[in-house]
């Protein structure tokens, strides 16, 4: 009874640890087999090549006859992953009641292939039957699935708008979601041309990220008054600088070149306002009331005084 215990406690704290690790998903296998036997493996779901991962194993007893020579052999490495130790879990007898919880480890190599491999694990036990003679061993066969894959990802997203024009502001907006695993001390940046300033910061700081959190950084594009004479990109570079899961530091940058044209007859800003001509009209002018700034002199509905016709009896 006190080895029951024992070993449940400690296939219990193992799959707790495997649990809470941050570089894997764990998943679990149960399997029965003759004579009430139970095995119950926690394994990570997923491994980046070059990491590894625990593997848990608890076998049960749950049959009134005893059981003697129980194996557990994962063998060589094959398949892009290597179970170490190499030798076999051996456990020379279990009676009613009894398990035995023990931990192995599996790494993924670094030149496995992305994708699914399996961990072949052979299992044999002797029966004791009536607790009095012993049958031929019994042989099981099992493939306990992981998947390899590359460096944790973080998808970082820019939108902004395909064009500007000049005397204007215009959202740019950076969404970061790190997709497999969390990511701390983020430190997202925009770079704009030097011709272009920003209204609000252009580098923005969190100190964690978790996995399947999308986080989105705003700016606006503020753009310098004059028309330019015609069409050209301006490069904005985001950078994105962050430390992944196993602590290293990881860095991407994408480049988005947006068109800087002279502006059209009538242009609607992002803020509602409106554009027509040389003439900006307000998002908070109502209709009745226009106004707008034409190089330097006043709007007034463009209503100029040329002098009235003489009346010819007055």
């Amino acid at each position: 009874m006190k080895a029951w215990f024992l070993g449940l406690g400690m296939a219990g704290l193992l799959a707790l640890l495997l649990a809470l690790s941050p570089a894997a998903h764990a998943e679990t296998m149960t399997r029965s087999f003759e004579g009430g036997m139970d095995l119950e493996i926690t394994y990570p779901a997923s491994l980046v090549a070059g990491r590894e991962g625990t593997v848990s194993i608890l076998v049960t007893n749950n049959g009134w006859e005893e059981k003697r020579d129980i194996s557990l052999d994962f063998g060589p490495s094959t398949s892009g992953l290597a179970v170490s130790p190499e030798e076999p879990v051996r456990i020379g007898r279990l009676a009613e009641g009894g398990s035995h919880g023990e931990s192995l480890t599996v790494r993924a190599l670094e030149d496995a292939a992305h994708g699914r491999h399996f961990m072949n694990l052979k299992y044999s036990q002797v029966l004791v039957e009536n607790n009095e003679v012993p049958r031929e061993p019994a042989f099981y066969d099992l493939a306990i699935p992981v998947t390899v894959k590359g460096d944790p990802r973080v998808m970082v997203q820019t939108k902004a708008p395909e064009s500007i024009f000049a005397d204007a502001e215009f959202p740019l907006k950076v969404t970061l979601l790190p997709q497999d695993a969390d990511i701390t001390d983020v430190n997202v940046r925009v770079v704009p041309p030097s011709d272009i300033a920003f209204r609000g910061e252009t580098s923005h700081t969190f100190s964690k990220i978790e996995r399947g959190t999308q986080v989105e950084v705003m700016s606006r594009i503020v753009t310098p008054a004059g028309q330019p004479s015609s069409e050209h990109r301006l490069p904005f570079v985001v950078a994105v600088n962050y430390t992944d899961d196993a602590g290293d530091q990881k860095s991407d940058s994408q480049t988005v070149s947006i068109v800087l044209r002279p502006r059209s007859f009538m242009e609607l800003t992002s803020d509602g306002g409106i554009w027509v001509g040389d003439f900006f009209i307000a998002p908070y002018i109502s209709l009745g009331t226009i106004i707008g700034i034409p190089a330097g002199t006043l709007f007034s509905l463009l209503i100029k005084r040329r002098g009235w016709p003489r009346g010819s009896g007055t």
